[in-house]
């Protein structure tokens, strides 16, 4: 009952929060054009949506056999994530104001789960330009998860909370209710890297990439980036480690997939390029 009740008031702050992001950052007027061609835009996206969706449907069928192989594996990397930084977490903990364990919470459970969804749905009903980021931030995702889910399976590896005793889990302590959606969805060896912080900022590069087209959304982006990934340490979930290396994955990932979409676009620029020139020489005999 208790995840249910977590994942249904999860999901509806993220559709509300999406809804209104759109109307603010895209605005009414856009929205309801992109309404009227929304099968053309489905179709243009449909490749890079389709693989994202099969990678995690992979991901999520093959759970149980990487956790076995990643067990039968036992290459524990905790004590030498905690050889390399020390008590940074505990001291993190120690510095933040309780009050502010609330925010934080929300932050990790909605801020992160409304940016993965936030993101496109913003691109998608933009200008023609939004296509485009669209189609990098799809990639950009799918480069996480594989990237991940190949760290995840190879290193075992537990968070502060679960390694030291100067560290208080604190969101699983307060809120207790919110360790059945988490557990449902990822393991707790799952820590290095962090893909709360690869994800955000690779949302938050793709923002920053699209800030003169999209102004209001690139500040939320950062504002909400910046949230979760210091609420992956605060709670005692990440290392500094998995953070950092979670950094560089999510701005790698989003340079690459401005690569990758650049070759798979261009036998279709070129087809249109070609369409155009025998148009025009068509128009030129008429």
């Amino acid at each position: 009952m208790a995840l249910l009740e977590v994942t249904a008031a999860t999901g509806l702050s993220v559709v509300a929060g999406t809804a209104v992001t759109a109307l603010l950052c895209v605005g009414p007027r856009q929205v309801s054009r992109a309404m009227t061609d929304a099968g053309d835009r489905v179709r243009e996206v449909a490749p890079y949506l389709g693989a994202a969706l099969a990678l995690l449907a992979v991901k999520q069928l093959t759970q149980g056999y990487r956790l076995r192989l990643s067990r039968a594996l036992d290459w524990n990397i905790t004590d030498e994530l905690y050889a390399l930084e020390g008590g940074f977490v505990a001291g993190l903990q120690r510095l933040t104001p309780e009050a502010t364990l609330e925010f934080f919470t929300v932050s990790y459970m909605v801020g992160f789960a409304f940016l993965i969804v936030a993101a496109p749905v913003t691109y998608f009903l933009s200008a023609d330009d939004g296509r485009r980021h669209l189609k990098e931030l799809l990639v950009a995702y799918m480069l996480n998860y594989a990237v991940g889910t190949v760290c995840y399976t190879l290193f075992v590896s537990y968070g502060p909370r679960n390694y030291l005793d100067a560290v208080s889990g604190l969101m699983y302590r307060v809120y207790p209710q919110t360790q059945d959606l988490t557990a449902a969805v990822a393991s707790n060896t799952n820590v290095f890297p962090s893909l709360h912080t690869s994800l955000s900022v690779a949302v938050l590069a793709v923002a920053w990439r699209s800030r003169r087209t999209h102004p209001r959304w690139t500040p939320v982006a950062a504002a909400v980036a910046g949230a979760v990934v210091f609420s992956t340490m605060y709670l005692g979930i990440h290392w500094l480690t998995d953070v950092v290396v979670g950094v560089a994955l999510g701005v790698g990932s989003v340079l690459a997939a401005e690569r990758i979409v650049d070759r798979a676009e261009s036998p279709s620029l070129a087809a249109e390029s070609n369409e155009d020139r025998v148009a025009a020489g068509q128009a030129g005999d008429d």
